[in-house]
């Protein structure tokens, strides 16, 4: 009955689902793509059985934990595992070294007359291979990175490639002071996770190039791994070009009328608001580098924009904020990035010729 699961490889191929029985403190910290946290204790059940076994040993604690989920709150909590694998038959179930907890889910399910496996090892041993297999993975294909100035539409040519690993979406940032979206970021844990299912699926389809966006050490608070860093750090770099008025209408879009859309989603409160607060906050993050001056014009022309919004609804002055942020911030720093690395550039053009070198390269 207390069957094992240890196929890691075939959890990440068919992202299949899990059922995390950790505590909720301990999966905000860390868990896997499409896990679904349904503890067996609750935060503070957990503390008073962990203080149960410091002071009074394993089957004393194990006692208490039985008391503590028991009658309505244990059938609610197998209930809920039962829910969960009625809409996903194919799931597995798992805590932190796939010991008691797990265990003794299992044997509750097993009293309801539904079985599952348990991962072998628990989430360590999950989290284990993942770390392992992020170092192999790396060796087996050859990366590209994909630059090109702010606005030149890097991630929109990205999503369009089969062989293409989405960092930014991974990351839930666009990579740039004014890459912070609404939601959250997940926490660094489940970035390195998911990266590495990705990783692990692309080579598994057969890719032997993968395409990555420049996007530096950091992508907003999360940072990538090591050795992603070091694999990458002679890739040949290719250029995307695209027309500065273009750059302008895709910056403007992302930073301004999808990003208000995605603040009417999300917020429960006055969501224009919130959004102008997140852009004054940006541009206060890097008034350091415009200097004062700059500062205070690049600060003008985006209340100009958000006065004239207000008064017509028009998004037109935006324009002008977006064109000086471009010119005066963006555009310098990428020029002496770029040029630190120029030994890498392999090749420049439009997206059309990139799709076409890269696929050549390939």
């Amino acid at each position: 009955m207390s069957e094992l699961f240890d196929d890691f490889k075939s959890i990440v191929l068919n992202e299949r689902p899990l059922i995390d029985v950790r505590a909720p403190i301990e999966f905000k910290k860390g868990a896997f793509l499409n896990s679904f946290n349904l503890p067996i204790m609750s935060d503070e059940e957990r503390h008073q059985v962990g203080i149960c076994y410091k002071n009074r040993g394993n089957a004393k604690a194990i006692e208490l934990g039985h008391e503590l989920v028991s009658g309505d709150i244990k059938e609610q909590r197998v209930k809920s595992w039962c829910d969960f694998m009625d809409a996903n038959p194919d799931a597995l179930l798992y805590c932190f070294r796939g010991g008691q907890r797990s265990k003794i889910a299992q044997e509750w399910l097993h009293e309801q007359g539904r079985e599952i496996l348990r991962l072998k090892g628990g989430y360590k041993a999950f989290r284990g291979y993942l770390l392992g297999e992020l170092e192999n993975t790396l060796k087996e294909f050859k990366p590209i990175i994909l630059g090109g100035r702010t606005g030149s539409g890097k991630t929109i040519e990205l999503k369009k490639m089969k062989n293409a690993v989405d960092i930014e979406a991974l990351a839930n940032h666009r990579g740039s002071a004014f890459g912070q979206k609404i939601t959250p970021q997940a926490s660094q844990i489940d970035f390195e996770n998911n990266f590495t299912y990705k990783l692990i699926q692309k080579v598994e389809e057969g890719f032997g190039t993968l395409v990555f966006e420049d996007e530096g050490k950091h992508v907003g608070t999360l940072f990538m791994p090591d050795s992603f860093i070091t694999a990458t750090s002679e890739a040949p770099l290719v250029i995307l070009e695209r027309p500065f008025d273009e750059r302008v209408e895709i910056t403007l879009n992302e930073y301004v009328v999808e990003a208000q859309r995605a603040y009417e989603r999300n917020t429960p409160y006055d969501a224009f608001a919130s959004w102008q607060q997140s852009i004054e906050s940006a541009m206060h993050r890097i008034k350091r580098r415009l200097g004062d001056q700059r500062y205070r014009e690049v600060s003008t022309l985006f209340k100009n924009a958000v006065e004239e919004q207000k008064r017509n609804g028009s998004f037109e002055l935006y324009r002008d904020w977006t064109t000086y942020l471009l010119q005066e911030y963006y555009d310098p720093m990428y020029d002496y990035q770029i040029q630190k690395r120029s030994d890498r550039v392999t090749f420049r053009g439009t997206a059309a010729k990139v799709k076409e070198y890269i696929e050549e390269f390939s």
